[in-house]
């Protein structure tokens, strides 16, 4: 019977079935078979699947990411970038970074990442005589950002599946996001040296200045903000009223470029580590942040463009929630038959060295991110993934980061890397020359990856900090 199950699936895989679709398929030949479970529990136990409150932040994280994209706020954060890195040899690469750490802090997805500023950033660097594949290649890596650096989608769906704190798992992704950043401005700067790319605008202090000024403010902005909202004794109305008219004041004052877009991951990190809101509630207080800016203060919002976000919207939500309802049957399946617990008794058997699991893992994971979608692979993988990580005494925080950033190498990688797809169709070169522009850029991925792997404070230190260790 247990070869029918993992058979079916894979057998309906390989027709070209989707991921989901085969999960269900494979999931009801097992029940059909086996006489002893009722049909309708594939119903019950699918809709059980996304009947979760933490769930809801999906769709408000894809809403809020594709207002944003549309509100022209990605121009904004981009030539906020310009002005502090594009004096920098290989100038648009390491804006290209920097764009995208920024923007990771509000969109949550790669793939927001990659077609909203991949579109302007590859546009930009081949205006500026960038050969095709330096832009495409960076910007392919880069657009893994997203999902690390919080708020992230992959990260809630894998806080829902291993019942772990998603605060703590946003927190978690802050050091991975700047040590992929880090390593990848060095790569960008190791080719500008070896290919003589020069800078992008000319040097000037006045215009880097400005740029750290704003930096600085969003910086003082923080600060204020844990003030007000770390004291109870001020009413709400009054911290929030206090918060909105200084941060307009002082954009009106300083004529700052992307002071008001900047403030949403200070918002959204800063209501969760101040107990505001919960990471469900803070996907919706990004989409209220981001309907003030494009209708209230850049006006760059219509009506019209709503009725196609909010369509863009409901048709990429239903896709996740349905690949993780029909993981939860597929995934309950496979517990029941007790697969997982078989899983878990070879792998011990191999090695009970958590060092060996985890290489085990990272091999595993980036073969898997070739041919899974990562919500799929999220959600299937995690019940038989964390019996182990139990056993083993393995940080399921730790283990989630280390398996989302193998999932985002996965987005890079043919044959169904996502982020490929959309770069192709942006940059308007074959698929092959694609994936041949991107695997360079794999190399600041698998650093990363190796590290915070073996050194899992690089991982643990900042939610152990913010939120106690446990």
């Amino acid at each position: 019977m247990n070869s029918l199950l993992l058979g079916g699936f894979l057998a309906a895989m390989a027709t070209g079935l989707p991921i989901a679709l085969a999960m269900v398929l494979a999931s009801l030949l097992y029940i059909w078979f086996s006489g002893s479970i009722p049909p309708l529990t594939v119903v019950h136990r699918m809709v059980g699947g996304v009947d979760s409150f933490p769930l809801l932040a999906v769709p408000f994280f894809i809403l809020a990411g594709n207002l944003m994209n549309s509100a022209g706020i990605t121009n904004r954060i981009y030539n906020f970038a310009l002005a502090l890195v594009g004096w920098l040899k290989g100038g648009l690469g390491h804006v290209n970074v920097v764009g995208s750490v920024i923007f990771a802090g509000m969109s949550g997805t790669a793939i927001a990442d990659a077609g909203g500023l991949g579109t302007i950033e590859i546009k930009a660097m081949k205006d500026h005589g960038y050969p095709t594949e330096f832009a495409l290649g960076i910007t392919a890596a880069s657009a893994t950002l997203g999902p690390i650096i919080p708020p992230s989608l992959p990260l809630v769906i894998y806080g829902v599946q291993a019942n772990v704190s998603i605060g703590r798992l946003f927190a978690a992704g802050f050091v991975p996001g700047i040590l992929m950043a880090l390593f990848m401005m060095a790569m960008v700067a190791y080719y500008a040296h070896v290919r003589k790319y020069g800078s992008d605008i000319a040097f000037s202090w006045p215009r880097m200045g400005r740029a750290f000024f704003e930096l600085g403010f969003v910086a003082v902005t923080a600060v204020a903000l844990y003030f007000l909202w770390s004291h109870p004794d001020l009413p709400g109305w009054l911290r929030f009223g206090a918060l909105l008219v200084g941060t307009m004041v002082a954009d009106k004052v300083f004529k700052f470029e992307a002071y008001m877009a900047l403030l949403t991951p200070v918002i959204l990190i800063g209501g969760m580590a101040t107990g505001l809101f919960t990471p469900t509630e803070a996907a919706v207080a990004a989409v209220a942040w981001a309907l003030f800016l494009g209708f209230g203060w850049y006006r760059t919002l219509s009506w019209r463009m709503i009725v196609k976000i909010s369509m863009d919207t409901i048709e990429s939500t239903a896709v996740v929630l349905f690949i993780v309802a029909a993981a939860s049957i597929f995934a309950w399946v496979l517990t029941t038959t007790r697969v997982t617990e078989a899983i878990a008794v070879w792998v011990l058997s191999i090695s009970d060295n958590p060092l060996v699991f985890l290489l085990l893992v990272n091999v595993f994971l980036l073969f898997v991110g070739c041919f899974m979608e990562t919500i799929a692979a999220i959600t299937i993988l995690v019940p038989v993934f964390m019996p182990i990580v139990a056993k083993l005494g393995i940080d399921p925080v730790h283990f989630g980061l280390v398996m989302i950033l193998n999932l985002m190498i996965g987005l890079l990688t043919p044959p169904v890397g996502m982020v490929l797809f959309v770069l192709q169709k942006v940059a308007r070169i074959s698929f092959e020359a694609t994936v041949k522009a991107v695997l360079p850029w794999l190399w600041p991925l698998l650093v990363t990856l190796a590290l915070i792997t073996y050194v899992p404070q690089l991982v643990l230190w900042l939610p152990n900090l913010v939120y106690g260790a446990k």
